[in-house]
């Protein structure tokens, strides 16, 4: 019988004596079948002051906006339902306007407002002026989830009718069949990108009539969420179960550009367009992570620390500050990377 393995063996574990642990790094999960939607993983308690400021806004704050025009910033809280504006500068409250359900995303129409608020549980979609919170309500399809803006149309995906609404001076113009269960939009170059949670895909719909029509859906990853418009009209989508960024170029037409493994659940996005950076929030590490998608190779930047279970993050384009919601602390993070 031979002693070497096991001197092998003996050496191999004095070699590990007294080094640093390998940091723990999450894999991403298979598609699911039959297939459903991605959610966002929890994080850990934090431990410790995060950085910048931290202001209580109210129960399960959850989808971001940030006005440049007014320097406001749209957090939707969920119980009760409300959204809070909040000064992105110093961030003081400065209005919490009602809402008729809860919101899970927040869009900006244009600078100086609107605001939009898909309010899944009413099938609503609110349209909140920022200066004096006034609102206006249109009723769209099934559980509206995001929303987005082309000119005075509006837009929203309503999650579980599968289909995009179309919304024009107060009314629903149109209801347009799209892949299973929409739960992303974004505005980009006159047409609304359309993420479907449960068929992975992503589409771009035209947006010059209240019929908008697809151009053909392309693959959103193993479980993409949300989706946001970064520089020279690129698309960033998180996707949620395959641990990953995904960006297409869509000009002249979609095309898959890229894919950043970013080793943690993203699922909040927010896009720094004259920086070139998308901010990716990562869940269940309590970080938000730039990309800058300007190179060839989009490149992930320094990580920052935040509160607990940032499943939204918005950023002030003007100064390029952070806003981090967590669901579970009832808190905004006002954070200057």
């Amino acid at each position: 019988m031979t002693r070497l393995p096991l001197l092998a063996l003996l050496i191999t574990a004095l070699a590990g004596c007294g080094s640093k642990p390998e940091p723990a790094v999450t894999r991403p999960r298979p598609q699911l079948d039959p297939p459903r939607a991605a959610e966002p993983a929890a994080g850990p308690a934090v431990k410790g002051r995060v950085p910048g400021r931290v202001v209580r806004v109210g129960a399960k704050p959850e989808g971001v906006a940030v006005d440049p025009a007014t320097r406001l910033a749209a957090v939707a809280v969920q119980s009760p339902p409300t959204l809070v504006l909040l000064d992105t500068r110093t961030g003081r409250v400065a209005r919490r306007v009602a809402l008729p359900g809860t919101a899970r995303h927040v869009a900006l129409a244009r600078p100086g407002g609107p605001f939009l608020v898909p309010a899944e549980t009413a099938n609503a979609l609110v349209e909140v002026d920022p200066r004096t919170g006034t609102t206006r309500e249109t009723k769209v399809g099934d559980h509206p989830h995001d929303a987005a803006a082309i000119g005075d149309r509006l837009y929203t995906a309503d999650e579980f009718g599968s289909t995009l609404s179309v919304v024009r001076g107060g009314r629903r113009r149109a209801s347009v069949p799209v892949d299973a269960q929409p739960g992303g939009l974004a505005a980009v170059d006159g047409k609304v990108a359309v993420v479907a949670v449960r068929a992975y895909t992503v589409e771009l719909y035209d947006g010059a009539s209240d019929a908008p029509r697809g151009g053909g859906a392309q693959s959103g990853g193993l479980g993409p969420s949300h989706v946001v418009l970064g520089p020279a009209g690129r698309l960033a989508i998180a996707d949620t179960r395959g641990h990953a960024l995904v960006v297409y170029d869509t000009r002249p037409q979609l095309r898959f550009r890229a894919r950043v493994a970013l080793g943690g659940t993203p699922v909040g996005l927010a896009s720094d367009v004259r920086r070139g950076v998308v901010w990716t929030a990562l869940s269940e590490r309590n970080e938000v992570v730039p990309v800058d998608l300007r190179p060839v190779r989009p490149r992930v930047g320094r990580p920052v620390r935040t509160v607990r279970d940032p499943f939204s993050v918005g950023v002030d384009p003007l100064s390029g500050r952070l806003l981090v919601a967590s669901r579970s602390d009832g808190a905004v993070q006002l954070v200057d990377p």
